[in-house]
């Protein structure tokens, strides 16, 4: 669905990234409203033809200090809650599960820290829909062999890195966008709302098949996660 605002996403810190989207936006637009119709009033009101006669003044002290002072609260109104918030998303403490997601070219691996679970995530796309020799499917370079299962209304940390160049995990809906740097780890966390299943993809141009490793999250109650953990362990055992 063609959409050219924010989704407001399904995780607590996607709703308010999503909400001081929005309030800076309508900042925005005041702040050019005034602008523009002071600019707008004066060319129309105060042109030549009408008689006007420009006045004659230079360096009015009174004029630059309220043009200093009036952004400058303008500034601190806009940049306290995206403080705030950008101190609450790098809160990782007291997380549930904790997931490694390591960026290959072109695919992820996933590894559940807290469990003996890790597995490969590739791209699933037929290759004759690629080359067009068949019908594109719906999530067309946005299904994936391996979905990454994890279970809502539980606090999850997230550990990007990668094993050659740098990518990015992206997935709009749960608030999330964090590069993934060889030799780095970075930080990032969400508690999911709803059941459902959400899409992303590389977020950084990381090669000629960046466009082909995108991210499929799957989220499940306690007991449908708890059992799709038990099946994975065991899946584990056997190939052990």
């Amino acid at each position: 669905m063609y959409t050219v605002n924010m989704t407001q996403g399904v995780t607590a810190i996607s709703h308010e990234i999503y909400t001081l989207h929005m309030t800076i936006f309508w900042i925005c637009v005041a702040i050019g409203v005034v602008v523009f119709g002071t600019m707008f009033w004066a060319i129309i009101f105060h042109r030549k033809s009408r008689g006007a006669v420009a006045a004659h003044f230079h360096e009015s002290t009174k004029v630059e200090i309220i043009w200093s002072i009036i952004p400058f609260f303008i500034l601190i109104a806009m940049a306290y809650p995206a403080s705030h918030l950008l101190i609450k998303m790098h809160d990782t403490r007291d997380s549930d599960l904790t997931i490694k997601v390591t960026g290959y070219m072109w695919r992820w691996h996933y590894t559940y820290l807290d469990h003996d679970v890790q597995f490969m995530s590739s791209l699933s796309t037929p290759y004759e829909q690629i080359i067009n020799r068949d019908v594109k499917g719906e999530h067309y370079l946005r299904e994936v062999d391996n979905h990454l299962v994890l279970p809502i209304n539980k606090k999850i940390r997230i550990l990007t890195t990668a094993n050659d160049v740098i990518h990015s995990w992206w997935v709009p809906q749960l608030g999330i966008k964090k590069d993934a740097i060889p030799g780095f780890i970075n930080e990032a966390w969400m508690i999911i709302d709803h059941p459902g299943i959400y899409r992303g993809q590389c977020a950084e141009l990381c090669g000629a098949r960046h466009g082909f490793m995108p991210i499929v999250v799957e989220a499940m109650n306690d007991a449908d996660f708890s059992a799709w953990l038990a099946t994975q362990k065991t899946k584990a055992t056997q190939q052990h």
